[in-house]
């Protein structure tokens, strides 16, 4: 579900920590170009501009999106809503009525913005915010007073779900896998709108049906999984064509959980795959060699779904990647307009340090989007996602072939005859011969612009790709005459050697400010046991340190943590030296700091606790592997599955040790849990797993 809360007031899924904002590397504006744009070459990607203003998506769609290909563009809300001093993003997703005037411009800089992207060739899609209305009273951004959350402007109370209907004592959503509640009672406190009836139905309709008037294509729907399916085919049956005289596309927010399921939705439109995001984060932060099989690895049904990397959602609570990932992140994105499956989305939004944060504006009115200025991160505008944009339109249906996994990073694929794209993950540049499928000839890079090109001889081709990159070219005179669309996956190893696999090291150790912790070990890739060459973990995750490094196939090593002071003075940890055998495939190390491996097991750690936005959920307890009571070195649990928060840690075999969690916000202020320290004891095996709930 998309998220909206005041702090204090509404429960959220807690935000992922925040890196420092990236430099927007390789990131150039296209210059102008004819507002008359070629919609012969448009295509179904859809760039999510979220959250930038109505100029500013006017002018992009003009000088950028429509030059580049896109089919449309997807917009936040356009309805008037909440406004406080404080302006967070989420304000947008609290209606306060359904006027046209909105933080992001008026009604007619809003139409004159859907003008400026239909003369370009592009649709609009706009975010339907159908399910609820706004939880905070106040005052909206176009003047509109709500002093009780359920009499406003459209709405009063008979048109809400009271007690008759929800069965929670304070009418929220307690428990996600009871479907009255998720679809009867209010998400994070939202006034949730009775639409089983038919005044609320043709009244949300008729907010539609005014936007449809003015050329909006379609709507990206809100909470959906908090309104019946019926309801939403209810609501749909009302709604009028386009202005060019076509269905309005609908796709529809189904955030993963027991119930209802996605495949509840089909009838009512496409589903975001939340799970095919999932999956692309799993093999970019681990195995892209993972890739060849994800067809089967329980994404949805490509002709039911739109597939992205991020959201606004998923970037800020760390179930999915975000522009903090970097070039892989980046690549990611590459990787999805590649690959033949649904309708793709390329994620555009701004930089923050705080997850509550709001776009950049005056007075709460977001400004225009500058992408020289590093507050925003234009991703739509990248060289090489520009340039996929236009090898994925055109290799249209074109079926994947051809697929070759070279090494844990490195992956290549064709589409028929008609394109190949080959992509590394890997830190440094991997040269292969890959089989390619085209004809023969000299052929453009389209992912550099240009800048490089690739020869295939006998169908083959010696590509070397840049680190954390990828290579793509394309034919546009070819065409396919049998197989073209042969919707299989076309995966499986090709030809190549692999020379070397990821391991992650995962170690949990805590330090003082200015210490850092390293890896070192008995092979070249891990320093030879040369402190001065040992490979430094990153602290994002603290007090666990973790790296990827890549290490030959198919080799045993022995290696250690170290840690290094600002003065560069070494200290070892004191347990035996560490082993590990890789073979063909990545490994994952999880250690803990002086916990030798032989006296070493895991618990994982699952705590259901709720939480205020800004806040996460944290492990402690009396032995040094959980941060022997020092809340600082308190070990953070993961909100992938919230409101259930999960951590693997690594601990002493056969030890008994007492624990709590804690809640830590972003001020870093402490709430412990209430009651008597838990505790726990394990045994001489491994896989232990404690299963607790907030008190």
């Amino acid at each position: 579900m998309t998220r909206h809360r005041p702090p204090g007031v509404m429960k959220r899924t807690a935000c992922a920590a925040a890196a420092g904002a990236l430099a927007l590397a390789g990131v150039i504006a296209l210059p102008a170009a004819s507002a008359h744009a070629d919609t012969t070459t448009k295509g179904d990607v859809i760039a999510n501009l979220w959250e930038w203003n109505w100029n500013s998506i006017a002018n992009e769609c003009t000088d950028v999106l429509g030059p580049a290909g896109y089919g449309a563009v997807q917009v936040a809300p356009p309805s008037e809503s909440l406004k406080q001093s404080s302006y967070y993003w989420w304000d947008v997703y609290q209606p306060y009525s359904y006027d046209l005037d909105s933080r992001f411009g008026t009604k007619a800089q809003f139409t004159a913005m859907i003008s400026a992207c239909h003369t370009a060739g592009v649709k609009v899609y706009t975010d339907a915010v159908i399910n609820h209305t706004a939880a905070q009273t106040g005052t909206g951004y176009n003047g509109t007073t709500i002093t009780n959350k359920y009499d406003t402007a459209d709405w009063d109370r008979s048109d809400y779900h009271d007690s008759s209907d929800c069965p929670t004592s304070d009418l929220t959503i307690q428990d996600y896998s009871n479907l009255t509640q998720v679809q009867n009672c209010e998400l994070l406190g939202l006034p949730d709108l009775k639409t089983s009836t038919d005044h609320v139905r043709t009244g949300l309709a008729g907010f539609l049906n005014a936007q449809l008037a003015l050329g909006v294509d379609g709507f990206r729907v809100d909470s959906a999984k908090h309104i019946p399916e019926a309801d939403m085919a209810a609501i749909e049956s009302k709604l009028t064509d386009t202005t060019s005289g076509t269905d309005p596309y609908v796709f529809q927010e189904v955030y993963p959980g027991s119930t209802p399921q996605a495949s509840d939705y089909y009838a009512s439109g496409d589903v975001l795959d939340f799970t095919y995001a999932s999956k692309l984060k799993s093999a970019f932060q681990g195995n892209v060699s993972d890739l060849s099989s994800i067809e089967s690895s329980g994404i949805l049904p490509a002709a039911n779904s739109v597939s992205f990397v991020t959201n606004h959602d998923t970037e800020r609570n760390g179930l999915h990647m975000s522009y903090k990932d970097g070039d892989t992140y980046k690549l990611a994105n590459l990787f999805e307009l590649a690959y033949k499956w649904s309708t793709p989305t390329v994620y555009a939004s701004w930089e923050w340090t705080q997850s509550d944060q709001a776009p950049p504006n005056s007075s709460g009115f977001v400004s225009d989007t500058d992408c020289s200025s590093g507050s925003w991160y234009c991703l739509d505008r990248d060289t090489g996602v520009v340039g996929m944009v236009a090898w994925h339109n055109a290799v249209d249906t074109y079926a994947v072939s051809d697929w070759q996994t070279k090494s844990s990073n490195v992956i290549g694929f064709g589409r028929s005859g008609k394109g190949f794209f080959a992509l590394n993950n890997g830190s440094s540049a991997a040269t292969y011969t890959f089989t390619t499928g085209m004809s023969d000839g000299t052929y453009t890079n389209v992912v550099d612009g240009g800048a490089s090109t690739v020869t295939v001889s006998g169908g083959s081709a010696s590509i070397t790709i840049p680190a954390k990159s990828a290579v793509a070219f394309y034919n546009a005179s070819y065409t396919c005459t049998v197989g073209c669309d042969d919707t299989g996956s076309g995966g499986g190893s090709g030809g190549g050697s692999t020379s070397t696999v990821a391991a992650d090291f995962d170690e949990y150790a805590a330090t003082t400010t200015g210490t850092n912790v390293y890896v070192v070990g008995s092979i070249d890739a891990l320093g030879a046991w040369d402190t001065s060459k040992a490979v430094k973990l990153s602290s994002s995750g603290y007090p666990v340190w973790s790296g990827e490094v890549s290490v030959p196939t198919n080799t045993s090593f022995t290696y250690k943590y170290i840690k290094k002071d600002s003065s560069g003075n070494v200290t070892w940890e004191s347990n035996a030296n560490r082993s590990a055998t890789v073979t063909t495939s990545a490994i994952t190390l999880n250690n803990s700091w002086n916990v030798a491996d032989a006296s070493a097991t895991d618990v994982t750690f699952h705590e259901y606790a709720t939480t205020d936005l800004g806040t996460n959920v944290y492990v402690v307890g009396s032995d040094a592997s959980l941060g022997s009571w020092n809340t600082s070195d308190a070990i953070p649990l993961s909100s992938a599955s919230y409101p259930t928060w999960s951590k693997l840690v690594i601990v002493p075999k056969n030890t008994t040790f007492t624990y709590k969690y804690i809640k830590k916000d972003a001020s870093g202020n402490v709430t412990w849990e209430s009651g008597t320290n838990r505790s726990y004891t394990t045994g001489s095996s491994s896989g232990y797993t404690a299963s607790d709930t907030w008190k």
